[in-house]
C-alpha cells in the first residue's frame, strides 16, 4: 500500500493565455490532478496565498512563469518566501519558462524554495514526471 499522495491542486502562474489553456487540456487528458488554480501574475497568487480564508485550497504544486506583468516569477518567490512559514503546507514549486538563460536558471537553482528550472514548452512525459516526483 503507497503512502504516497496524489496531487490534488495545481496553481499555474503565468500570463501567457495560450499556454495555460494547452496546461490545463493536457492535465485534464492525463488525469494529474481534478483541481487547477490560475492567475496571470505573481501579485494576484500571492494575494490568494496572503488571504486565510483560501488555506483548504492552496495547491500541491506551483507552476510559476518568470516573465508577467505586475509581478514577475522572481518578485513572485521573494513574497512567497516570507509567507511560506504561514502557509503550513509543504508546496513544490517549479519555475516553468521559454527563458533558456543560464543567468535565470542558476538563479531559480539558488532559490531553496524552488524545486526544478522547466524550460517551456512541457511535454507531456515531463509534466507526468513533476507530477509524481511532487505526489
Amino acid at each position: 500500500m503507497s503512502l504516497v499522495q496524489p496531487v490534488k491542486t495545481v496553481c499555474v502562474i503565468d500570463d501567457d493565455k495560450i499556454y495555460v489553456y494547452g496546461l490545463k487540456k493536457l492535465i485534464s487528458l492525463k488525469q494529474l490532478c481534478p483541481n487547477l488554480i490560475e492567475f496571470p501574475n505573481g501579485k494576484e497568487a500571492i494575494d490568494f496565498f496572503n488571504d486565510p480564508q483560501n488555506q483548504q485550497q492552496l495547491p500541491d504544486i506551483i507552476l510559476l512563469d518568470i516573465d508577467m506583468p505586475v509581478m514577475d516569477g522572481w518578485d513572485f518567490m521573494e513574497h512567497y518566501a516570507q509567507i511560506l512559514p504561514r502557509l503550513g503546507k509543504k508546496i513544490t514549486v517549479y519555475m516553468v519558462s521559454s527563458s533558456i538563460d543560464d543567468a535565470d536558471m542558476k538563479r531559480a537553482k539558488n532559490i531553496t524554495e524552488v524545486s526544478d528550472y522547466v524550460v517551456k514548452p512541457v511535454s507531456q512525459d515531463k509534466l507526468a514526471r513533476l507530477f509524481e516526483v511532487a505526489a
